[in-house]
């Protein structure tokens, strides 16, 4: 196997097991994919973070054909969109991770930028964070309204659903990820704290 696909895939089993261990996601309602030449590498449908290995990806071209035998997520377009925005988007991770879940109910002054700065890290290692309306998970509905606005922001939120996360490496989107969730947690116990 080519070195830098070993890599690329041993990082994601990695970061899979990280946040399944660490209650980032449960279940099979995750999903994660890279980048690798001309070839997408996305997780299973049905598969499972916790349990995840290198066998459990399934490949697709840039254009979102099949190219294994196993079935890609059902929410791959979320990944191709990503790929399509910018050559620099190397891989992507989405969780449905409770704080960021949570944050997406409360309403936002802006939803280029929903979730406050209280810290500089999330601007620091992400950016802005979009809200996307709620469509069901897996629909054409949610496709559209994530590529209407998908210029606009670096991350995004999709409302009651959960974080979609870019990064250059699979590290990088991790990295991003695990600071967007902890500004969602931080967000929400000052929000719980002001109600109170």
């Amino acid at each position: 196997m080519d070195t830098v696909l070993e890599k690329k895939l041993k990082d994601a089993v990695w970061a899979a097991h990280s946040l399944f261990e660490r209650g980032k996601t449960s279940g099979s309602s995750a999903n994660m994919s890279f980048r690798h030449e001309d070839r997408i590498y996305i997780s299973a449908s049905g598969s499972c973070f916790g349990t995840m290995t290198e066998a459990d990806f399934s490949v697709v071209s840039l254009t979102g054909e099949p190219l294994s035998e196993k079935k890609a997520s059902k929410e791959w377009p979320l990944h191709l969109a990503l790929y399509e925005k910018s050559p620099e988007i190397g891989a992507v991770i989405h969780t449905h991770s409770t704080y960021s879940v949570l944050w997406s109910f409360v309403p936002s002054d802006t939803e280029q930028d929903c979730i406050p700065d209280h810290t500089p890290y999330l601007k620091m290692k992400l950016g802005t964070v979009g809200l996307i309306p709620y469509e069901k998970p897996g629909s054409e509905a949610l496709f559209a309204a994530f590529r209407e606005r998908i210029a606009l922001s670096d991350g995004y939120l999709l409302k009651n659903h959960g974080p979609v996360v870019p990064g250059k490496t699979v590290m990088d989107a991790f990295y991003g990820l695990e600071e967007l969730e902890e500004s969602a947690r931080i967000a929400w116990e000052l929000y719980r704290a002001r109600l109170n």
